[in-house]
């Protein structure tokens, strides 16, 4: 991607977390570049074409931390042995990840702030609120307990309750580090997921 259509992505997506997505405009955008509308164009067709390429990466990076992590990339329709085949140690591996991720990075952090912002809404904005950050990943981990209870290297429980019990701290712990005064204040909260996922797997996992 060339510097301006990249200065175009990150900007806008600054901008969207900041004010919201319905409420910037191309040449809001434009005018915090410093360019015209026309230049804008060049790169991208329209504000849609900036969201869209904007979700396109969020998905790239997903499915590149699943690979890197060595748990299923695709939901368990469409990738059921990935799911049977997942060590219990990379989940933790995995969740640590993604709480960097989201709490660091920040691309992925004005990406969550958008959603946050537009989902009470904008129908659209709530389904990939889900999808992304809520229903979505709860599903996801339902099925990766269900398919190791059954393979015999989780306790036996109800796979959806165990989910909940899974990411319940790692939401607030997400809103602990955002709110966060300093580095060591938002460091604080990554160990306590930690200690939470250590403890989650000494009580669950049968090894």
């Amino acid at each position: 991607m060339t510097g301006t259509k990249e200065k175009i992505l990150r900007t806008a997506l600054r901008l969207f977390a900041q004010y919201g997505y319905e409420a910037v405009s191309v040449s809001a955008i434009a005018g915090e570049l410093g360019i015209t509308k026309g230049a804008l164009y060049r790169h991208y067709k329209n504000k849609r074409d900036i969201f869209d390429s904007i979700v396109e990466r969020m998905c790239r990076m997903d499915v590149g931390r699943a690979r890197k992590y060595e748990v299923p990339e695709e939901v368990f329709e469409r990738q059921p042995q990935a799911y049977r085949n997942t060590a219990v140690g990379r989940i933790r591996a995995f969740a640590e990840a993604q709480f960097r991720f989201w709490t660091t990075d920040e691309f992925a952090r004005d990406f969550r702030r958008m959603l946050v912002l537009e989902q009470y809404g904008n129908p659209e904005m709530a389904a990939l609120y889900q999808k992304i950050l809520a229903g979505g990943p709860v599903s996801y981990m339902e099925d990766l307990f269900r398919e190791l209870m059954g393979q015999g290297a989780l306790k036996k429980a109800d796979p959806r309750l165990l989910a909940v019990e899974f990411y319940a701290p790692f939401y607030l712990l997400m809103s602990l580090a955002d709110a966060a005064a300093d580095e060591m204040e938002k460091a604080e909260s990554a160990k306590l997921l930690t200690t939470h996922l250590e403890q989650f797997m000494e009580r669950n996992a049968t090894a």
